[in-house]
């Protein structure tokens, strides 16, 4: 990844445009994006091929003029302390007004969440999910298998790579602790705290980066310096401006901010502001959690953002270079994190519908079996699910219980009841400990 091409100064344009006599008529004419209807970036545009036979540096002046007139300052500013601002255009409150209807009521919602029974089992798999897939992000190597039996088996991480999936856990199951919550910096360095614990020399950890850090986000491949945040001794006054807009009231200030974009703009403010030596992305994801939780948008808390951005990191880069380049402009950022949100959304659904689906059918084969019909609770369905396509796999009861955000009791009781009263699984003991074992024949059982 590179540093995109700044555009040209918009006042310097202006003046000669105005000469020209041009200026009126370009303005009247003006729309935010280019001829395909995308929010572009100068360093994309002077590519295009510019309408009705405009030059390059006309056809920006027109873009930059109608964005300029949608534009909302926020309070926060940049390293030189110019204030950062968006465009309110039609395609974000598009974005909003859906996230309005599927991420904070449930009408919209599948049942496995809005049920109360069953939202614990798929909380705690998102929970799992981001962890891993925030971790990676940050260059994390282990599986997704491994990492999800390290979690519910509950046992000590390995190596760095699985302390800091570990700490991403725990560090989500904070935010939901906390989301009611105001932000203070003493919560950002806690948080700091829980995810780079044993993952970073306890010098650096729960502590500001200082001036002898020398902290840049570099490209990867070519070690290009592309973000250098702002000075170390000014952190300690812009994390407190950040927590301040964290917990304005939006019903209450003068220019009303929707409260996920504010959630947005936090994400991208931690990123900027770099305030750490390592960490700064899972800090950023986690507060982002936080604000959507605390303003009611709890549906946001069952999906991972950290999976899409994974898929597509460049952009995720370059959604905030676009911003830093172009007069702070987070328009393109905040578009970028709505279309994350909108596809993690979306894939949840899809999982649900797969994972009801499942059940279902392993519901249909008890359907024509007196002895079994209406004896398993869903836990135990999932279970069953899991079994059928998993001969000789082995469950305890501290997986079950995690997996499903129940105690060890009932856990306990559930794989007691298909192994003892049910015959479904084999229990087996170890030492001390008991294993319940998907029979190579569990179809039979069932059908008998």
């Amino acid at each position: 990844m590179k540093i995109p091409v700044s555009p040209p100064n918009f006042i310097d344009i202006m003046h000669r445009i105005a000469k020209s006599g041009e200026l009126i008529n370009l303005v009247s004419r003006s729309s935010v994006f280019d001829d395909k209807g995308r929010y572009v970036h100068w360093d994309k545009l002077r590519h295009l091929t510019p309408p009705d036979e405009l030059t390059h540096e006309q056809w920006w002046f027109a873009i930059k003029s109608a964005r300029n007139s949608l534009s909302n300052g926020v309070s926060l500013v940049d390293k030189h302390q110019s204030k950062f601002n968006y465009s309110l255009i039609d395609a974000v409150h598009k974005q909003l007004h859906w996230l309005d209807r599927h991420a904070c009521g449930a009408i919209q919602s599948s049942e496995a969440i809005t049920n109360a029974k069953m939202r614990d089992t798929y909380l705690i798999r998102s929970l799992i999910e981001e962890a891993i897939n925030s971790s990676q992000l940050e260059g994390a190597s282990t599986t997704r298998d491994v990492a999800k039996e390290m979690i519910r088996q509950q046992r000590a991480p390995k190596d760095k790579s699985e302390q800091m999936i570990f700490n991403n856990y725990h560090a989500m199951q904070f935010i939901r602790e906390i989301k009611d919550e105001k932000l203070t910096p003493s919560i950002v360095f806690e948080l700091h705290k829980i995810l780079t614990k044993g993952a970073l020399n306890d010098n650096e950890v729960g502590r500001f980066r200082t001036e002898n850090d020398d902290i840049h986000v570099v490209d990867n491949a070519t070690q290009d310096k592309l973000h250098t945040p702002p000075l170390a001794s000014e952190l300690d006054e812009r994390l407190q401006k950040m927590c301040d807009f964290a917990n304005s009231d939006s019903m209450n200030d003068k220019h009303f901010i929707h409260p996920m974009l504010r959630a947005i703009i936090l994400h991208f403010m931690l990123a900027y502001d770099h305030p750490f030596c390592d960490g700064n992305g899972r800090v950023a994801r986690a507060l982002f959690y936080w604000l959507s939780a605390r303003h009611g948008y709890w549906l946001v808390e069952f999906v991972s953002i950290s999976r899409v951005i994974k898929k597509s990191s460049t952009q995720y880069g370059k959604a905030f270079l676009h911003t830093e380049t172009d007069d702070n402009d987070l328009t393109y950022f905040i578009l970028h994190q709505l279309d994350v949100i909108r596809q993690a959304i979306d894939a949840l659904h899809h999982y649900l519908d797969i994972k009801i689906q499942g059940i279902s059918e392993a519901e249909q084969k008890l359907v024509n079996n007196p002895k079994l019909k209406g004896k398993l609770n869903y836990r135990q369905l999932a279970l069953l699910r899991h079994a059928l396509k998993h001969p000789r796999f082995s469950y305890v009861v501290d997986e079950h219980q995690i997996s499903h955000g129940i105690s060890y009791d009932i856990a306990r009781k559930d794989l007691l009841e298909m192994a003892d009263n049910l015959k479904l699984l084999v229990k087996t003991k170890q030492g001390r400990r008991y294993f319940f074992v998907a029979p190579n024949d569990l179809e039979n059982r069932i059908s008998k």
